[in-house]
């Protein structure tokens, strides 16, 4: 697997230089040191080689800042995994003390290196990149990420150390994003599932600002986590980096197949927390939820029944989801959140029979007929499923534009009281029943 990784000091332009390659904002862009704190992974090609590309946070030789420090450690890892490395210089800074501890470091690790030098944005501030020779590090490529200039020769170099690839197929692996509020432990259960210290975690909220895909390995399969940045709500959201980072998380949640809302289990469930899973469902994921930090709280053999209790009652619309008691700091049922996302994820995919459908549900929805609407009177005559992941059912009646949403939530009871649908949101759609059901089903 080619895996190439983006290094330098904070500030040179890493980010833009990712986005650039891969033509879309995936990494957040601003103008504050530091903010990108954690490895970020695109999937992209050139000159027919496919390849990964890792940006990383602003290298910082020798620093004790906490953050500093992590994001160094987050570097070295991306350079240990990576084929070959871009090395990216500020031209309008030229050659800093930093960027000469870092190219001594860089020639420690005997892998190919690409020299890139940002922000020459023509022929004249090419000569920027002349200084860059006393680096060691090759042949400097000038180029300007924002517009785009050069990038091409830069990405010729590079694409010179990569393996050939035959074109991938669509990536069919389960993948699982890790949502919740900021300091409920997300980066600490993916860590601890992984067993290595893939997200930075500190006790500062907020530490994870983008979302980050790992590979994890169970049981001879390939699983993708989706790490995600905590949401707070808007009002709490003062800088525009954790305001991109929120739509960062939304996006996160629509590209996975099941979400895993964490919750901390001493501070309850919060109105941040219902509209977090209120998202995912909105989105037709498979919804978790993991209770972390049980280790925490005292207990009996009735509290954990007592708690699930209690967050089906204030979540009645979301009663269907599983709720699982976690600890990343024990470990404590952690592989169990796996295996539950792996049946939710499966239920997802079921396909109900119309003919079983319409001898189980029909029954009792004509025992508990809809209530008369200015007089007339509703009746559903015919069900039937019309596509999976997530499944929808299609009822046929007299008048669909009449039933009421409480109606429409028995309905819905009633299926999920014959058939395992737990975790998975279902959706309905009303139609005449002189509409030709076939005309509905997901062929």
């Amino acid at each position: 697997m080619n895996l190439v990784a983006i290094v330098g000091r904070p500030n040179v332009g890493k980010s833009t230089i990712f986005n650039r390659i891969l033509g879309e904002r995936t990494s957040i862009i601003e103008d504050t040191p530091g903010v990108t704190r954690d490895r970020i992974y695109g999937n992209t090609d050139w000159n027919g080689k496919h390849f990964t590309l890792i940006d990383t946070g602003g290298f910082v030789p020798g620093s004790e800042d906490v953050f500093e420090k992590a994001i160094r450690e987050q570097a070295n890892i991306a350079m240990e995994e990576a084929s070959v490395i871009i090395y990216v210089g500020d031209g309008r800074d030229g050659v800093t003390p930093f960027d000469t501890d870092i190219a001594q470091l860089l020639r420690k690790s005997k892998k190919p290196i690409v020299l890139c030098v940002n922000k020459c944005d023509n022929s004249i501030q090419d000569a920027y990149a002349f200084e860059f020779h006393a680096l060691g590090l090759g042949e400097p490529y000038a180029i300007s990420a924002v517009s785009g200039r050069s990038t091409g020769d830069l990405l010729d170099a590079v694409a010179e150390h990569l393996i050939a690839t035959e074109d991938e197929e669509e990536d069919t692996r389960l993948k699982i994003a890790i949502v919740g509020r900021p300091n409920v432990g997300k980066s600490s259960i993916t860590n601890a599932l992984l067993g290595t210290e893939r997200v930075i975690v500190t006790d500062v909220p907020g530490t994870t600002r983008d979302s980050v895909d790992s590979v994890l390995k169970y049981y001879q399969e390939e699983i993708i986590l989706i790490d995600t940045a905590g949401l707070r709500r808007r009002s709490q959201i003062k800088e525009n980096i954790e305001m991109i980072s929120t739509f960062r998380t939304a996006k996160a949640i629509e590209r996975c197949d099941v979400a895993i809302v964490v919750l901390d289990a001493v501070q309850g469930l919060e109105e941040q927390d219902k509209k977090i899973m209120n998202m995912v469902d909105e989105q037709r994921k498979g919804i978790i939820l993991a209770v972390n930090k049980w280790d925490l709280v005292e207990k009996d053999s009735n509290t954990a029944s007592q708690y699930t209790n209690a967050i089906h009652h204030l979540m009645k619309t979301l009663d269907f989801v599983p709720v699982v008691y976690t600890s990343a700091i024990s470990k404590q049922r952690l592989h169990k959140l796996i295996d539950v996302a792996k049946l939710v994820s499966a239920r997802r995919s079921t396909r109900i029979s119309t003919s079983k459908l319409n001898k189980v549900i029909l029954p009792e929805l004509e025992a508990t007929p809809p209530p008369s609407v200015q007089g007339k009177d509703l009746r559903i005559n015919f069900i039937t499923q019309v596509r999976t992941e997530p499944p929808v059912f299609a009822f046929f009646c007299n008048h669909p534009q009449m039933l009421p949403d409480a109606y429409k939530r028995f309905a819905e009871r009633t299926i999920r009281k014959h058939f395992d649908l737990e975790g998975v949101p279902i959706s309905f759609i009303f139609r005449r029943k002189n509409k030709k059901w076939e005309d509905f089903i997901d062929n």
